[in-house]
Formats: structure tokens, C-alpha cells, sequence
């Protein structure tokens, strides 16, 4: 794999080679994402973060979309399934940004790397697509991984630990929905729902009790980060995928594990033990199975 990489990365006149720099940029993004989101969790809950971001992320998508004339593509077709596929994102991103503080940061990654592996397990319900026994050892390979990872013990499971693999359950949800939703609707559109419905359920969600915290000047930095960093995760992920098929493209994503688990130990004092190595790997090579079997 890491030779693939290598060749994709020096012909960049190649659609892969095309592709890298995207993913180079969600890469990018993602981490960007993780560290801002620590930065602001002492100060505001989850609720207040997936607020701030969804309205810097809103005026961002509205400003673009005028800018580049796509503002006309945003309709109320579909509306419906954007709502339910925005639960689900809501609910999985709400749970990431829970679980940040309190596990570290390679186990947070790991964990929702095991999303990929929910769609094999969910799209038969969802997609329709039928549950090979392939795909049952691919799933049961990554479920393995998780147990490793996150080395459950009766009683004692860590609510972080908790959170973050239902978040990957989340993210997986939001994925399927979304790839149906890009049949028929443009990207222009999908961020604009993303980015407003979320803007309602983080009112409701952070202000159900009479009180949304306002951020401090030394936090409104990092909110700008948060917003910018998830819109841009998206695009460059979308845009990458446009370029490549997934087999190729969705391995670089696997970079960001090794590259947060280093910052996880440089900056946060993170250790990084056998178990979560070895989980990790074996969450990997499950994904990279998968996508190998869709080239």
C-alpha cells in the first residue's frame, strides 16, 4: 500500500495523482478539527461546539454558493431525507466532540474508523445490497480490532470509549444516506442542509435549558478552525472521491491515524500501548479489504 502511495503522490498528472492533494487536505482538516475541538471543550459542551461550527460553516456555504452561482441548486426536494440524514450526522459528530477530551486521541480515531465497516453491516437495510459472507468477515475483522483497541471490561467500559463507537455508527448512517442524496442532489445543496438544519438542533439541544455560553475571544479562533475544517474535510473528501475510486483514495485517509496518534503523544502525553497499535491495524486492514473488493 504504502508504494501505491509513493507512485500516486509523483505522477499528480494521473487522476490519483490529482486525487492526493485532496486528500492531503481532509487529512489536514480532520486533524485541524481534533485539535481545535480539545482546545474549546473546557468552556463549552458539545451541544454549544456543533452550534458555533454549523454557523460559521452556514455562512460559509451561503457566501460560496453565491460566489460561484450555485445558489440556485438549494431546493426543498428531498428535504426529508436530508432531515434524517442530518440526525444521524448530528447525532454522530455530537458524540466525537464528546468523547474527544476523555479518550485519547488514536483511540478516538481507531474507533471511528470503524464506520466503514457499520455500512457493510447496515447498507443491506439501507442500500439494499446484499451481506456476503466477505463482507461478514470483514465486519467481524474490524469488530475484533475494536475489542482490542478498546479492551472492554465488565462494568468498567469508559463512557468515552462508549460514545466514540457509536459515533462510527453515526457517521456510518450519514454515509449511506448521503450517497444516495448525491444521486440526485449537488454538493452545494447537501452543505447547505448540513450546515442549517444543524444550526436548529444545536439551538434546541444547547438551549434546552435556558442558558447557550458565549465563547471567550481566546476560543472564537478555535470555533472559526472547527467551522472551517469540517466544511473542508467534506469537500476535499468529495472532491478526491470525484477524482478516484474509493479503493484508492480512502487509504490515504488511513494517515491520519498514525499522524494523530503522534500528536496525541507529542503534545498530550498520550501513550500509545501494543493493544491500541495492533486494534488499530487490524481496523485498517479491514477497511482496506473492503475497498479493495469494490476496485
Amino acid at each position: 500500500m504504502k508504494t501505491k502511495l509513493v507512485v500516486i503522490m509523483k505522477n499528480s498528472k494521473t487522476p490519483y495523482g490529482k486525487a492526493a492533494p485532496w486528500m492531503v487536505g481532509a487529512i489536514f482538516s480532520f486533524i485541524s478539527m481534533a485539535i481545535a475541538g480539545r482546545a474549546v471543550s473546557d468552556q463549552l459542551d458539545t451541544f454549544e461546539i456543533m452550534l458555533y461550527r454549523s454557523l460559521i460553516g452556514f455562512l460559509i456555504v451561503i457566501s460560496t454558493a453565491r460566489v460561484v452561482n450555485t445558489h440556485h441548486e438549494i431546493n426543498f426536494q428531498n428535504f426529508s431525507i436530508h432531515f434524517i440524514r442530518n440526525i444521524f450526522h448530528f447525532m454522530g459528530q455530537n458524540l466525537w466532540f464528546f468523547a474527544l477530551p476523555l479518550i485519547p486521541l488514536a483511540q478516538l480515531f481507531a474507533l471511528e474508523f470503524t464506520s466503514p465497516i457499520w455500512v457493510v453491516l447496515l447498507a443491506p437495510i439501507f442500500l439494499k445490497e446484499k451481506l456476503t459472507f466477505r463482507k461478514i468477515c470483514v465486519a467481524a475483522l474490524g469488530f475484533i480490532g475494536v475489542l482490542v483497541v478498546a479492551r472492554p471490561e465488565i462494568g468498567s467500559l469508559s463512557i468515552g470509549i462508549i460514545a466514540a463507537a457509536t459515533a462510527a455508527i453515526g457517521f456510518a448512517a450519514s454515509a449511506m444516506i448521503t450517497r444516495k442524496l448525491t444521486e440526485t442532489d449537488s454538493l452545494t445543496k447537501i452543505l447547505f442542509f448540513l450546515t442549517s438544519l444543524q444550526i436548529i438542533f444545536g439551538l434546541i439541544c444547547s438551549g434546552y435549558d435556558g442558558k447557550i455560553t458565549i465563547p471567550s475571544p481566546d476560543n472564537l479562533s478555535w470555533l472559526v478552525l472547527i467551522g472551517l475544517a469540517g466544511l473542508s474535510a467534506h469537500f476535499c473528501l468529495t472532491k478526491s472521491l470525484t477524482l478516484a475510486p474509493a479503493s484508492v483514495v480512502m487509504p490515504f485517509d488511513f494517515v491520519r491515524l498514525p499522524l494523530i496518534a503522534i500528536i496525541g503523544m507529542v503534545f498530550y502525553g498520550e501513550d500509545l500501548d501494543i493493544f491500541m497499535v495492533t486494534g488499530a491495524l487490524m481496523i485498517l486492514v479491514a477497511n482496506y479489504i473492503n475497498l479493495n473488493h469494490r476496485k
